[in-house]
């Protein structure tokens, strides 16, 4: 066997970064059309809260467990192994590693879906609020509605948890792959997954009593074939994956230290992700349609953010931790730096323009039957609160496999922390006076906060030259916002002037073409002030594309 990633060429973040976009955009597509495929057979009825809601307990868990030990535990102990060499000693060692470490992502989420399986009706009504007024006029009404909502949680629930195993499995494919910087296979696989789970709902939904159940079922399926897909690409390493003992299992150092990484990020990484189980929580209480518009508004978000944010942090994580295990300072800070600006430049743009268009693209996306007006309100609303957080939520994953990357999990596990006590006590407060609307600030806030005290626990980093870096950002980040506002404005009345002219021409031509008109008129503009005013990365860029 040889160490791919001696072997291949080394790869630029740019480069790297363009080729997994192509891949993340692609899944980001399909995500989006999973959505408008949700809005369309449930819009935000109580079946749309109750899958939200089912689809987000193994969700949790997969965040938590499976992604959060592969980028940062799995992959910088596997590229520990590697950098050792490829004589047949360290090959060796390195297998025993990956078969004590597949043996214990199955052993461990097999146990947690067995009894996530069983104590699900003791979970679900934590996310129904029961009716509190026995003498109300209509309580039986809101008894009988209370009461299938929950059953429909527990039966959704039920069906998705095995989700978290698969998907944990398809997890330590991707960290094999990625640590040998074979990104495409794993960027391609969600692509499947959401294809799976919209051709579930199409052809399934006459079979079962609500089309929630079939979405259900078509997540299990797309789990089993996002770990499938990948196998094939995993044994062209040369790498076998099989089981070994459980005593092999938990002695095995690699498997040992995976562990030790890992244990003191799931209480950050829980904090953080805990975020959506507070909010999904609050939601439901808050009123019917809340849950699920504030995932419909997610799912915008999410595809501006994964594009770029996911895919450069994918790229960056590995490339950091070899310049750390190089102690090549230098580079290091010059890539950690070079990212934040490529999402400042991406993030804020792209935040101006939603503001602007954000109620024509929700229409254009999701409206239909089951999503109507008041389904675009409140979505909109959640949207433009959820959107003025992106730069944030975008730096934290950038920033934080500056941390991984050295080995050092504790600082970002306590920004963690802080980000969700703050995001807790922002939503129970705000979401009194705004609902839904303040559940989406109260993250958008609480990610500002992590950000903040992710660069003040820079200082602590003496590898990071964190006054550097931090005035490049701040700098370059005041720039990309007056040029974006400079870009904003006629925008706006374009915009405008377009909604009315296509008033009359449908869904597809009445929201369509304000949005892409508008969009272009934007980028044209902005990309003229870049060039105008000599922006650096367009010049970086530039020269990628000439080569």
């Amino acid at each position: 066997m040889t160490d791919n990633t001696e072997k291949q060429p080394k790869k630029s973040l740019v480069k790297s970064g363009l080729l997994l976009s192509l891949m993340t955009f692609a899944s980001r597509i399909m995500g989006l059309i999973r959505e408008m495929t949700k809005a369309s057979f449930l819009g935000t009825s109580m079946h749309a809260d109750a899958f939200t809601t089912a689809f987000m307990i193994p969700n949790l868990l997969r965040r938590l467990f499976a992604e959060n030990a592969v980028s940062v535990a799995f992959i910088p102990t596997f590229k520990k192994y590697l950098a050792k060499g490829d004589d047949e000693e360290n090959r060796s060692e390195t297998q025993e590693f990956l078969k004590a470490t597949f043996t214990l992502v199955s052993f461990l989420t097999a146990c947690v879906v067995v009894v996530g399986i069983i104590i699900t009706p003791l979970i679900v009504p934590l996310f129904c609020k029961k009716p509190a007024d026995p003498n109300a006029a209509d309580y039986a009404m809101q008894l009988q509605a209370w009461l299938l909502k929950k059953d429909e949680i527990s039966i959704l629930t039920r069906i998705m948890f095995p989700y978290l195993f698969v998907i944990s499995i398809a997890a330590f494919f991707q960290g094999i792959l990625n640590g040998c910087k074979i990104f495409a296979p794993s960027g391609f696989t969600p692509v499947l997954f959401n294809g799976i789970v919209i051709l579930a709902t199409y052809l399934l939904s006459p079979f079962t009593s609500n089309p929630a159940r079939a979405m259900s079922i078509g997540v299990i399926a797309g789990g089993c074939i996002q770990a499938l897909f990948q196998w094939p690409f995993v044994h062209q390493t040369g790498w076998k994956i099989c089981f070994t003992s459980l005593k092999k299992t938990f002695s095995n150092p690699g498997t040992k230290q995976v562990i030790a990484l890992i244990l003191p990020t799931i209480v950050g990484m829980a904090a953080y992700q805990l975020n959506d189980v507070v909010s999904t929580a609050l939601a439901n209480r808050t009123g019917e349609g809340i849950a699920s518009s504030l995932q419909y508004s997610i799912r915008l978000q999410e595809l501006i953010l994964g594009i770029f944010a996911v895919s450069i942090g994918t790229v960056i994580l590995p490339d950091l931790s070899g310049l750390a295990n190089s102690q090549k300072w230098d580079d290091f800070n010059k890539m950690l730096l070079q990212a934040i600006k490529i999402m400042t430049l991406i993030s804020i743009p792209v935040t101006a323009y939603s503001l602007i268009s954000g109620k024509e693209i929700i229409s254009l996306l999701y409206k239909s039957k089951s999503f109507d007006d008041e389904s675009v309100r409140l979505t909109l609303g959640a949207f433009r609160f959820h959107i003025a957080g992106l730069l944030f939520i975008a730096l934290n994953r950038i920033i934080s496999p500056a941390f991984y990357a050295q080995g050092n999990t504790k600082l970002p596990t306590l920004a963690g922390i802080i980000s969700f006590g703050a995001n807790i006590i922002l939503a129970l407060i705000l979401s009194i006076f705004m609902k839904g609307n303040g559940i989406a600030l109260a993250l958008s806030l609480a990610s500002l906060l992590n950000t903040v005290f992710l660069f003040i626990f820079m200082k602590k980093m003496n590898s990071i030259e964190v006054g550097k870096v931090l005035k490049g950002t701040l700098l370059y980040t005041l720039r990309i916002i007056i040029l974006s506002v400079i870009a904003a404005i006629p925008t706006y009345f374009i915009h405008n002037l377009l909604v009315k002219v296509f008033s009359d021409g449908g869904r597809l031509l009445g929201f369509g073409m304000p949005v892409i008109l508008s969009a272009i008129v934007f980028a044209i503009i902005g990309v003229l002030e870049l060039i105008i005013t000599r922006d650096e990365l367009v010049k970086v860029i530039l020269k990628k594309v000439k080569r």
